[in-house]
């Protein structure tokens, strides 16, 4: 496998690429054909959604060379100084393209004074300079600053086109995924591409061989085994709260994250109320699952208490917020536990 990271290898170089942000694609797309590309764009959305790909694509539609691209990190570049400096270097002329390109990151991070001297070459910038600003924290920026840009919201990616993602890549470097361990690897990922190839350069890295299986994902990550999630979730189903109790407790003292637990809750109790609900979509839903899998699933959705799901869903949904303000972490998922065994 190369030394460079999957995400820089595999980081989309065309419009075509991306993945996720048809919204934003068509828009800039459609700017670009019809030569109405504006002079201050705002990129917004949580990491790893491709905000600096778009730009340095965008950067590259419009015939920008890589003399003329200049990429800002504004967590190291805060100050006055540093924008007094960008407002006097605007001025210049590109040197072999229609357009300069500043592209400005974690611009959220930049300080009063310079946002307001940022202000002034937004209000008024050259005919030659583009500005493209990112940031994941748009809420942070003042409203002087995004009334002056067209902005666009980079929406997080859902867990089956981050499975995507994931499964192509890991087959262009010669590897075997399966659909299990894509899912956990997804789920890791917190909505971003960026950490989904992170975690699955982890997992190819440390493989013994080109096959990898569920068993080696939750090896590899440290997350909690599909046997503890079927005996939380039986705990839970059965009323059987001794089985509950220890896979709660067996997952804390691997220090494994509860969290994930609950999510890789959420995802099996998810899929099959779906099932539930819609038999005739079970092809759809269940495609890539192997044969043990499609059994569990089948349980639950046929289970004596299988009506009670869509209320342990949404009482699973509760619980995970509170895990990470609970003094003890295994606490929300005993509580989620003991209401519904005393129910």
């Amino acid at each position: 496998m190369s030394e460079v990271t999957l995400y820089r290898k595999y980081r989309p170089g065309k419009f075509s690429e991306v993945m996720g942000q048809d919204q934003v694609v068509q828009a800039l797309q459609a700017a670009v054909k019809e030569e109405k590309v504006a002079h201050a764009y705002l990129f917004a959305g949580s990491r790893g959604t491709g905000k600096t790909s778009v730009a340095r694509i965008l950067a590259r539609e419009i015939k920008c060379s890589a003399n003329d691209l200049y990429e800002i990190d504004a967590a190291s570049n805060r100050g006055i100084d540093e924008i007094r400096e960008l407002r006097e270097a605007v001025r210049t002329l590109p040197f072999d393209s229609a357009y300069k390109v500043y592209i400005i990151d974690e611009v959220h991070m930049l300080t009063k004074e310079a946002f307001n001297a940022l202000l002034k070459t937004l209000e008024e910038p050259p005919d030659h300079v583009i500005f493209i600003l990112a940031t994941t924290e748009l809420h942070k920026l003042p409203e002087t600053i995004i009334s002056r840009c067209q902005t666009f919201l980079f929406r997080k990616p859902s867990l089956e086109e981050i499975k995507t993602i994931v499964k192509k890549v890991a087959k262009s470097e010669g590897f075997s995924l399966d659909s299990e361990g894509a899912d956990i690897i997804a789920l890791l990922s917190e909505g971003s591409f960026r950490d989904a190839l992170g975690v699955l350069q982890k997992v190819i890295t440390s493989s013994a061989d080109k096959k990898i299986t569920v068993a080696e994902v939750e090896k590899i990550t440290g997350s909690p085994s599909s046997s503890l999630v079927d005996d939380f979730l039986g705990g839970i189903l059965e009323k059987d709260a001794p089985r509950g109790l220890k896979a709660i407790r067996e997952a804390a003292a691997r220090n494994y994250d509860l969290a994930l637990l609950l999510k890789l809750t959420m995802r099996k109790l998810r899929l099959a109320l779906l099932l539930r609900l819609a038999p005739e979509m079970k092809n759809d839903l269940v495609r890539d699952l192997n044969t043990d899998e499609l059994q569990s699933l089948t349980t639950i959705a046929t289970h004596p208490r299988a009506a009670d799901l869509p209320a342990i869903l949404r009482d699973c949904l509760v619980t995970y917020d509170e895990i990470a303000r609970a003094f003890l972490p295994e606490l929300p998922l005993e509580l989620l536990l003991s209401r519904w065994i005393l129910v």
